[in-house]
Parts: structure tokens; sequence; C-alpha cells
């Protein structure tokens, strides 16, 4: 059965400086309160991966906590760059990161190989791209069947996945409806799970079985976090707040402003209490 733990203790027990961390969801249910508690208790030296990194890693790249991010897209969604990891890429402020670029479909069939724990991916991919000339993670290999030539990158293996989602039992099944991503396939990959939810339930009966995406015995811990994906959505729960993205594009956009944000909604806010909301032009905390 899986642990429901606080999510200060979850992250506490399950996450460490160096480790390999996947906060995954994808345009809802990202898992913006995890990666806050984890700016909160200084864990570092991270290596990230996402295939689309939004602002939960600009908020953790800025605040120096990472080492390296494998990525397969990188900005503020409908808005536009992402400051803090470009300033990170070029200035080496807070610290210079290393970069892994993949495009969508090689990272995800890379979490695919992990959950399967073969050791590589391969794919009918980059024939004529360039990416794999700045990416030595992007090799060939030939079909042993067909000659023909394939790409190849390695598995993706978290040490832990963090993701957030509508519902989970008290066993600890978990329920996510609406768009998805690969966090499935990120939490199969992962050695610990970690998933953030809107609510717990005493059963999930009533639930057709095959939507219940992780059974509790790939989860290691669920937190109650309701608003946990703010300023993403949940789908049933509650909207993106469009003015959030908008509003964190002027934010990030200088340092001490930046700095000065992160102290007023995450570094000085109680982990009991959602850290995440963002305050918006009209000053509305969300």
């Amino acid at each position: 059965m899986a642990e429901t733990l606080p999510l200060k203790d979850a992250v506490g027990k399950y996450l460490a400086d160096g480790q390999t961390v996947a906060f995954e969801g994808f345009t809802h249910l990202i898992p913006f309160a995890a990666a806050h508690e984890v700016i909160r208790q200084g864990i570092t030296d991270l290596t990230l991966i996402r295939m689309t990194p939004d602002l939960i890693y600009d908020q953790l790249i800025g605040m120096g906590r990472v080492r390296k991010l494998v990525f397969s897209y990188v900005g503020n969604p409908g808005v536009g760059l992402l400051r803090r990891v470009r300033d990170a890429v070029e200035n080496a402020w807070p610290r210079l990161i290393e970069i892994e670029e993949h495009s969508h479909s090689a990272l995800a069939h890379a979490f695919e190989a992990g959950a399967a724990g073969l050791p590589c991916a391969i794919l009918r991919g980059y024939l004529g791209a360039d990416l794999k000339k700045v990416n030595p993670n992007i090799r060939s290999v030939t079909c042993p069947f067909t000659g023909e030539e394939l790409a190849a990158v390695p598995a993706v293996r978290p040490d832990v996945t963090v993701i957030h989602a509508q519902k989970a039992s008290r066993k600890g099944d978990v329920l996510i409806e609406g768009v998805l991503g690969v966090q499935k396939e990120a939490a199969l990959a992962a050695r610990h799970v970690i998933v953030t939810v809107e609510e717990i339930v005493e059963t999930l009966d009533g639930v057709h079985p095959n939507a219940c995406i992780l059974p509790w015995w790939t989860v290691s811990a669920v937190c109650p976090v309701p608003g946990g994906a703010h300023p993403s959505y949940t789908h049933g729960y509650y909207g993106r707040d469009n003015a959030a993205y908008l509003e964190w594009d002027r934010v990030s956009a200088d340092r001490d402003l930046f700095g000065a944000w992160m102290r007023e909604n995450v570094l000085n806010v109680d982990s009991d209490i959602y850290g995440g909301r963002i305050r918006t032009d009209a000053g509305d905390a969300r």
C-alpha cells in the first residue's frame, strides 16, 4: 500500500541532492506544489527530466537547484521564453547548467524504455536532423532484421518521478483524467513515485478499471494537495490561470524581481498551505 504523507514529509523522505527527478504533466496536472516544496527544502544539484519544461523548471533553475536539464521543449506555454533557463545557459546565473535536448518522440520513447527495463529506446527518427551534432546521446543502430539505420537514445530511469492527479484511493491507486502526457511511463520508469492529488477517496469503485492509471504498488507516496497543479489546470477541478503565465514573463525577466517573488510566494510560505498561488496583476491570490 502506498504511503499517505504530507507533501513536506514525502519530499524529505524520497528526494535528495544529486538525484535525477522527473516532474511530469502535460498541459494540465503539472506538479507545481511539489516543485515548490523541493525548493523550500533546499534540495540541489538535480538532473531534471521533462518533455515540456515550463514555469516550475524555470523556478528550480533560477533558484540554483539544477545541475542538468534533459528536455524536448522548453518555454512558457503560449507566452514565450523561460527567462531563468536562458539566463543560466547563456550567463551561468545563478549557475551554469548542462542541457541535453531531444525530440518529443525520442524522450517519450526513452521513458517507455525505462518503464520496460530496457537499456535504450530505438526509434525511426533524427534522420537528416542536426540535433545529434550537439547531443552525443543520440546514436545510430542497424536493425538486425532489415538492415535499416535507426536512432537510439538511452532509457530514462529517474530516481524519483513526481506527478499530480485528480484522485487517489486510500490504498494508493491513482486516477488521472483528461489530457495525458507520459505520466504513467515516467512513473513506471522511476525508483520512487510521489503523487500529489486533489483529493483522497475511500476507493475508486465505479471507475472503469482501465482508467486507473497507476495501481498502488507502483506508488511510493500519495500527498493530498488541493490546487497542487496551479497555475496549470486540473481537469474537473479548476481551470488554467492564464494571467499567471503572462505575469511570470514579467517577473522572471528581472533577477531581483524573480528573487522577491520566490521569497514571497514559495520560500516564505508554510508548506502545509499550498504555496503555488501566483499573484496576478490584480493582486489576487489564485
